[in-house]
């Protein structure tokens, strides 16, 4: 699957409540390194999950600080290296939705 096919459902999932795209890239980059342009290049590109994981510069150090349950599946659980990196995302997504503060958020 695409990351360019799920990315303007996050956006559309944070901007329905209130939030903005450019808080939705900024949590991506947060937690996979690329700078905005990097990160448009993989949009624009049509990257699939498995190698715009694999591109990232570096996975954020506080991502093993992402908890809690995404799809019913709790994220500290998920075995599959790839899976986990994709619910972590869903999971930021879905708390910048729920109203948290980027600083939470980014595990600061």
């Amino acid at each position: 699957m695409a990351f360019a096919s799920v990315y303007p459902h996050y956006v559309s999932k944070a901007e329905k409540k209130g939030r903005t795209k450019a808080e939705v890239d900024d949590i991506i980059c947060w937690l996979t390194g690329y700078d905005q342009q990097a990160l448009q290049e993989q949009i624009d590109q049509k990257t699939d999950f498995k190698t715009f994981f694999a591109q990232a510069p570096h996975l954020h150090p506080n991502a093993a600080k992402i908890t809690g349950v995404i799809c019913g599946y709790r994220v500290e659980e998920i075995e599959d290296p790839l899976m986990q990196k994709i619910r972590y995302l869903d999971k930021l997504i879905d708390e910048l939705a729920k109203g948290k503060t980027l600083e939470k958020i980014m595990r600061k």
